[in-house]
């Protein structure tokens, strides 16, 4: 029977691997965005992008933590329209809050380092299943934001992402001060 310990890696590799592929997956999402003229939506796609990495970074820690590799395979993206797209991203930040790291949150037994990586990345997920539904929403609609490039401020320790905070705000998340948010357009 595994450990724990053993348990909460295995769990590290698998979120390190979904965080990695969402990173490449949104930034191609991003692209065909862009092709559309959908430019708003391609900043989204690129905030979300950025948080993925970050998320992915944070796992890699844990595991080298835990005396693992952090290694994966990327996975080819199937890219579709927008619309699809934005579903398809909206699918697995879902799967991610209502499955994947609740079950992760819950293996984890007394490693602190895992517990704060799943807790940053489920809290950012949640803003990104906000951010995509209203998305989705504007581009049925045929809101005007969705052709403009807009700015969303991603927390460069926890990936939480917004459409803009304050520099004397701080995440809701990790406490960061807005001022250190990577802005992405």
């Amino acid at each position: 029977m595994p450990t724990s310990a053993e348990i909460t890696l295995k769990n590290l590799l698998t979120a390190f691997e979904g965080e990695s592929n969402a990173h490449a997956k949104y930034a191609a999402f991003a692209g065909k965005a862009d092709e559309e003229g959908l430019h708003g939506i391609a900043s989204l796609f690129r905030a979300a992008s950025r948080a993925e990495e970050i998320h992915a970074a944070n796992h890699a820690r844990a595991i080298v933590r835990l005396g693992g590799e952090p290694k994966c395979e990327i996975h080819p993206a199937t890219i579709e329209t927008t619309a699809k797209n934005l579903k398809t991203a909206l699918a697995g930040e879902t799967y991610e809050v209502e499955t994947m790291y609740p079950e992760f949150l819950a293996q984890v037994d007394n490693e602190p380092t895992a517990e704060r990586t799943f807790n940053f990345a489920f809290r950012a997920e949640k803003t990104h299943i906000r951010l995509y539904t209203a998305a989705i929403a504007a581009l049925a609609a045929g809101e005007a934001w969705i052709k403009e490039a807009r700015s969303y401020a991603v927390c460069p320790t926890c990936g939480h992402t917004v459409e803009s905070i304050a520099p004397q705000e701080r995440c809701p998340t990790c406490r960061v001060p807005g001022e250190r948010f990577e802005t992405i357009r």
